[in-house]
């Protein structure tokens, strides 16, 4: 009775032994298998409304396009396309597709699932020819504020190829680049925008950008750029930035006089010196150049008829006049109450000192007189 029960219980074993052995692949057969190559290509590309990454060029109209189709000898593609104003490249059998909004990389993947309907595998690659120019927003301490069309200069001779997984378009690295020309930055957009002006803050620059993965504005210190030749903080501007200038809180004459010979200040200001000087009159003269400075260049004070003692009126931005009276001494270096530096459109008065007002109110009264006694002395004779 127990070799029975022993031999029903080797069975039952064995059983469930060769059970367990044919159930591991058809488990096995249920999970899924990674995707191909092929299929990860295959998979359609981001849709436009889909915020990019910030290193990658994002297409729009006026792109000029060199699209390549390889081992397919039926397929005729034109030398290059431009992207139309509503975003969409004509291509031959698939017609009209939307490439605004996508890289080039996403552009590639959506002509190949496009071409996909009528070739097996395509291989299809995107390339930039000629970049379209750049609308771009300025506010806030620059000279003319507002919005501005910069063009980018980047024209290659060969299409950047997608192929690689880095694209270097924004740095102006890309091959063929003839022209040797390279993407606009900040410092670019401001000088469109005629410069910085005296009280801009030029630590504290942010770029509000259409599209960015950043919710916040990005910020640019070009006082790092102009003092320790960082050029990372000369950033890449994109179509549809607006660029806002601050106005700094305080201002540090030392610094000032190194930011007014840089690249991105006004190349000249305009100040009128009128009164008591050589030649009085508008002054063309360096951004922040010293009270003392401009009045030097309108030929220095009149020999014995000016007060030392000038008048500084200030057109304000908000549309208000500030007047002061400031004590020259043309031996003084550049300071706030003493020297101060001047802005665009400031006139400076020079005033008669107490001597020429006599003089002159004298020369008023006896001028008449004189003509008299010169009559009294021709008839005399």
């Amino acid at each position: 009775m127990m070799k029975g029960t022993n031999r029903l219980t080797a069975r039952l074993l064995l059983l469930v032994l060769i059970a367990e052995c044919y159930s591991l692949p058809a488990f096995a057969q249920t999970s899924p298998l990674p995707p191909t190559v092929e299929q990860q290509d295959a998979s359609p590309p981001q849709s436009s409304g889909a915020r990019q990454p910030e290193s990658a060029y994002i297409l729009g109209a006026g792109d000029l396009l060199k699209i390549d189709s390889y081992d397919t000898p039926d397929l005729v593609l034109e030398t290059r396309y431009s992207v139309l104003p509503d975003g969409s490249v004509n291509l031959p059998w698939v017609g009209s597709l939307p490439v605004a909004g996508l890289t080039l990389k996403q552009a590639s993947d959506r002509l190949k699932t496009a071409y996909g309907k009528f070739i097996k595998n395509p291989t299809v690659t995107v390339g930039l020819i000629a970049a379209r120019t750049l609308k771009i927003g300025v506010i806030g301490e620059v000279t003319r504020p507002g919005s501005y069309i910069i063009a980018s200069n980047l024209v290659s001779s060969s299409a950047v190829s997608t192929t690689g997984t880095t694209q270097n378009i924004l740095t102006g690295q890309q091959g063929g680049n003839e022209s040797g020309s390279q993407w606009p930055t900040v410092s670019k957009a401001i000088q469109a925008a005629g410069g910085i002006t005296e009280q801009a803050d030029i630590r504290q620059i942010q770029i509000r950008r259409q599209g960015s993965l950043e919710t916040e504005p990005l910020t640019v210190n070009l006082w790092a750029f102009l003092s320790a030749g960082d050029l990372t903080q000369d950033v890449q501007v994109r179509d549809g930035d607006t660029i806002v200038i601050p106005k700094a809180t305080s201002v540090d004459t030392a610094e000032a006089l190194q930011v007014a010979s840089s690249n991105f200040s006004p190349d000249a200001i305009k100040v009128n010196v009128v009164g008591e000087v050589s030649t009085p009159g508008a002054v063309a003269v360096k951004p922040n150049t010293t009270l003392n400075q401009a009045i030097l260049a309108a030929g220095g004070f009149k020999g014995g008829r000016a007060k030392k003692a000038v008048e500084l009126i200030r057109l304000n931005p908000d549309g208000t006049v500030s007047r002061r009276t400031i004590a020259v001494n043309l031996s003084q270096n550049l300071d706030e109450k003493s020297n101060p530096p001047l802005r665009n459109n400031d006139v400076v008065v020079v005033n008669r000192n107490a001597i020429a007002q006599i003089g002159d109110t004298v020369g008023t009264f006896l001028g008449p007189l004189t003509g008299v006694l010169g009559l009294f002395t021709i008839f005399g004779r």
